[in-house]
């Protein structure tokens, strides 16, 4: 599965500590049905440990996810100290998003990691 960070998420990750593996880790969980809660619209919540705490005191990411499809996005991320969830216009912003990340081809996935737009794990 190819995993792919937009701009925001990526500047969360970094200063909040989240590494690529952690991520990895995260992923292969929500590809094993592990999901802390399905949001709809192709959008589910996964907890995440860095820093040696645990999950419950960790972070939380959004992820765009189909299992039937090859691209996970990773587009929201906060910690559990900051906020207790998301608000419902985020929710609905994130579905859109969720919408047109799902609709986009490998060409157009590929310009917007030129373009710094999308960036891809490795």
């Amino acid at each position: 599965m190819r995993i792919l960070k937009n701009r925001r998420f990526a500047k969360e990750a970094a200063s909040s500590g989240l590494t690529d593996v952690n991520l990895k880790q995260a992923i292969a969980e929500v590809q094993k049905g592990l999901v802390d809660a399905n949001l709809g619209g192709n959008l589910v919540k996964k907890r995440v440990a860095i820093g040696g705490r645990g999950k419950s005191a960790g972070l939380r990411t959004i992820l765009v996810y189909k299992a039937s499809e090859e691209n996970v996005f990773c587009v929201y991320l906060f910690a559990k100290s900051e906020r207790a969830n998301i608000t419902q216009e985020e929710l609905d912003a994130l579905k859109k998003l969720g919408k047109e990340y799902l609709s986009m081809n490998a060409k157009q996935i590929e310009l917007a990691i030129k373009e710094n737009k999308l960036l891809e794990v490795e």
